[in-house]
């Protein structure tokens, strides 16, 4: 049996943040938003999504016909932030690297 996932305290996550430039705290969820028309939002969708299933984590996302919004935080963890939604910040930002999607706070992936 997996043990659930050990939520992070404040001043991890406050360190773990400045690995993840653009993505932003609100309460126990980190967001980052991307400009990218409504079809390649699509497609940025379907790219994250196969890394999802890979990693077996989630985020949960919005699009809209001029941005696409991701929002993550651990299920498995009483909704808490973890290591592992940093860890797929990151992947998003590659992601949206490869799809040339703008981030809406002006800061470069990666």
């Amino acid at each position: 049996m997996s043990q659930s996932p050990v939520p992070l305290t404040d001043d991890e996550i406050g360190e773990r943040l400045r690995e993840v430039p653009g993505w932003e705290r609100r309460g126990d969820e980190i967001t980052r938003t991307f400009g990218i028309r409504y079809h390649g939002g699509v497609a940025m969708i379907v790219h994250v999504a196969d890394v999802e299933r890979l990693i077996s984590h989630h985020a949960d996302i919005d699009l809209r016909w001029d941005h696409i919004r991701f929002t993550i935080t651990t299920h498995d963890a009483g909704f808490r932030l973890t290591d592992a939604d940093f860890d797929l910040a990151k992947r998003i930002d590659a992601v949206a690297q490869a799809h040339d999607a703008t981030p809406v706070d002006g800061r470069l992936p990666g």
